[in-house]
């Protein structure tokens, strides 16, 4: 159970509803994500949230689908159902393909075992990696 209500969408108003129609029009979506509607219950985390959001995901030197597959990653090393999901229609949004998202999925998989690994028999960085 929820420890807020979210803020709905037909109800906001002031820096809340122009950061939901930023959203929108950003990600050229018609309503707004449950994520963002929890958060708007802070009107500074919400807007502070969006702002980096928007300038970390844009295109850079990796593209915005390869943003995309990284937060799916990191969210699914931290089991984050949601994220997980929104990344993923994202992700998809932006000419992400079913095999893409399962080599990056087996990616993680092999990552966090050998990464389990290596901490378990606390294995030495090698010195041509220093």
């Amino acid at each position: 159970m929820s420890l807020f209500k979210p803020v709905k969408e037909n109800q906001a108003k002031g820096r809340v509803k122009k950061v939901f129609d930023d959203i929108k029009k950003s990600r050229k979506i018609k309503s707004i994500p449950n994520f963002w509607k929890y958060i708007a219950n802070n009107p500074d985390t919400l807007e502070r949230t969006w702002k980096n959001t928007k300038e970390i995901m844009k295109n850079g030197a990796l593209d915005s689908k390869t943003k995309e597959l990284i937060y799916i990653a990191v969210s699914i090393t931290n089991s984050c159902e949601y994220c997980i999901r929104s990344h993923s229609f994202a992700a998809k949004k932006k000419g992400a393909t079913d095999q893409m998202l399962k080599e990056m999925i087996d990616v993680v998989g092999i990552a966090n075992q050998n990464n389990k690994l290596v901490e378990s028999y606390q294995v030495e960085v090698d010195n041509f990696l220093k």
